[in-house]
């Protein structure tokens, strides 16, 4: 979480005063790891949990301020959007029962949130790393949390590239969209894991934390949807790069890399290295008053903030990040993984969790100087496959082609299960949230999956809208039950969504993919359309794409044994149709419907077609 206190960078004086500032904080850096004056002989665990906010229709909620007020713990803070919040855990010393007091005190956290959020119009607390339900109508700017920072980074960004931001992402579906504000980044959701490394440790196991990030990343996929398109199995890491990407003007010549970023080599002989090379290639964003000079303060015997280095570190995003900071007085460095997804299961983000500590603390002696056996490129490639077919994915792990499965299975898990019994971890942990890796694993039932199937199924049966609503519903049930992921069945067409139809509106439920007719189609063509899509209304369009009619099952009816050789659509359509806009009430659409004798209902927006609600749609709503 960076500062809040910052403002963008303006002037020519602000500009070399941060940079002063920042080239000071690298050598302070230098001078404490030859003074060796970092923490030793202690390791500490510490996690960030991100939470989407929904109302009691399963959709974004943009409460979070209330909520927090309402909540009143200093362990909670805002995020991005007004529909996410962020709880930053205590940090634990690695060892002993360090793993199930996390997710006791996470359990602690999410019940009470959940709990106040229900207390303000029946909101609710979800995790999962993209909100099935996001619509782009949700990604306003005014649905950006009004601090300082959030508002400074946007203007920023968009002044620097100068036109709207555009995302292009391709899987199953694919989404093409331009945006307006980075709030596209808020749309992802994590659990970050923090690792405290000794100092003389860090160039091996920052590297080591780059080589196992796509086997890591397979099995905690939970992220394949967004804006309703079935996307890649973790889409958080494509959609995060793409929304705060600054490369557009041709003049940035040290922003030819996106801000989001897997990196593009090994460390070599020190960590500085990594901030030296951030410095050489993103320009300074933000600053802020800064009351220190590193150097003197090194010299007065006391420890810097580091205040430069951190504001520049905090905006660029690395899925493996290093960090700066201080226990009580005194400087240390972890890593802090960036790309693992929130959810679906407080339990599954424990397990992700230790599943990463003990393959970052039982990196074995066979695999120490893998940057000899390995290239970069083929690490990345592993993280870039990882997040496209997350538990799907085939590897190139050390001249050898793995499954996903087989790699866990047979090489990581006992990896792991030895770096944390070598850490001192108590067995009966270890065994218990590693057996949940291990039958995920198994069984291939990721929240990616889940999700993926249980979408899939729901879509032949509902609407898009309504069928991840239902879905996010069997999310939200599932997480209180508490059963990790591989025990989920898949989601079903229950009566879960218990919507409030005399005021829940159209504008999330309404079908949006809607099939028309130009006026001059020949009827033959109108009824194949109809016929192949199994639909029994067809709005029919002018040359401006403004609805002039509908045809329905009973016209064609009506026409059946004639020469329809030279009949067009505009021949046979009702032209006097009855419509409402997407701000009308499930059972106000129901009683204009049950008054006019009508089977469906075109919903326009400033005259232009937008959705359209069937009898069929309708029975979905009012049976959920």
């Amino acid at each position: 979480m960076g500062s809040h206190s910052v403002k963008a960078i303006v002037s020519l004086r602000e500009r070399k005063e941060f940079l002063y500032h920042l080239l000071n904080d690298i050598k302070a850096l230098d001078m404490m790891i030859k003074e060796d004056v970092f923490e030793k002989d202690i390791q500490r665990i510490g996690a960030e949990q991100e939470l989407c906010l929904v109302d009691k229709n399963f959709l974004p909620s943009n409460q979070a301020l209330k909520i927090l007020e309402k909540i009143n713990d200093k362990h909670f803070t805002t995020e991005l959007a007004l529909f996410n919040l962020e709880i930053n855990l205590d940090p634990y010393e690695l060892g002993g029962h360090c793993f199930s007091k996390i997710d006791k005190e996470l359990t602690k956290f999410i019940s009470e949130a959940d709990k106040v959020a229900h207390s303000i119009e029946e909101n609710k607390i979800i995790l999962t790393g993209i909100l099935p339900t996001l619509e782009k109508s949700d990604l306003i700017f005014e649905n950006i949390t009004p601090h300082t920072r959030y508002r400074v980074l946007n203007k920023v960004l968009r002044d620097i590239r100068g036109d709207d931001f555009m995302l292009k992402i391709k899987g199953v579906d694919e989404l093409i969209i331009n945006h307006k504000s980075i709030l596209f980044e808020g749309c992802n959701t994590s659990f970050q894991m923090h690792l405290q490394i000794p100092i003389n440790q860090i160039v091996e196991k920052y590297n080591w934390a780059q080589v196992i990030a796509g086997p890591v990343l397979s099995i905690s996929a939970n992220s394949p949807l967004l804006l309703g398109r079935e996307l890649w199995s973790e889409t958080r890491i494509a959609l995060f790069q793409q929304s705060v990407d600054l490369r557009n003007r041709s003049y940035l010549l040290r922003e030819q890399k996106p801000r989001v970023s897997f990196g593009t080599d090994w460390l070599k002989e020190s960590f500085i290295e990594l901030y030296q090379d951030d410095i050489v290639r993103y320009t300074p964003l933000l600053t802020t008053e800064i009351d220190e000079d590193a150097i003197m303060i090194l010299k007065e015997g006391k420890v810097p903030k580091l205040q430069a280095l951190n504001i520049h570190n905090g905006t660029i995003y690395r899925w493996n990040r290093l960090c700066y900071g201080q226990n009580n007085g005194i400087p240390h460095m972890r890593i802090e993984n960036r790309y693992i997804p929130a959810g679906p299961t407080i339990k599954d983000e424990v397990a992700n969790t230790m599943f990463w500590v003990g393959l970052m603390q039982g990196m074995p002696e066979k695999y120490k100087d893998f940057h000899l056996k390995m290239s970069f490129k083929e690490v990345k490639e592993n993280f870039v496959n990882a997040a496209r077919t997350g538990i799907n994915t085939f590897f190139n792990w050390f001249g050898k082609g793995l499954s996903a499965k087989k790699l866990i299975l047979s090489e990581l898990l006992p990896i792991a299960r030895d770096g944390l019994i070598k850490s001192g971890v108590a067995l009966e942990d270890v065994e218990f949230y590693l057996n949940i890796i291990k039958k995920r694993t198994e069984s291939r039932r990721t929240g990616a999956e889940w999700i993926k199937d249980s979408n899939r199924h729901l879509k032949t049966s509902m609407p898009r809208n309504i069928a991840n609503a239902t879905m996010t519903a069997h999310m939200y049930n599932n997480q209180k039950a508490g059963k990790p992921v591989h025990e989920w069945k898949i989601a079903k067409e229950d009566n879960v969504l218990n919507l409030n139809v005399n005021i829940t509106k159209l504008d999330k439920f309404m079908t949006t993919e809607v099939f028309v007719v130009k006026e001059n189609d020949l009827v033959e063509l109108v009824a194949k359309i109809m016929e192949w899509k199994n639909i029994h209304h067809i709005p029919v369009v002018d040359d401006l794409n403004k609805v002039t009619g509908i045809i329905t099952d009973t016209n064609l009816m009506d026409i059946l044994g004639k020469d329809q050789k030279l009949i067009v659509a505009k021949d046979i359509m009702i032209k006097k149709i009855i419509t409402v806009d997407s701000e009308t009430s499930i059972e106000k659409a129901n009683s204009i419907m049950i008054e006019n004798k009508i089977g469906c209902l075109p919903i326009l927006e400033m005259g232009e077609l937008v959705g359209i609600l069937t009898k069929n749609d309708l029975n979905n709503l009012l049976q959920s």
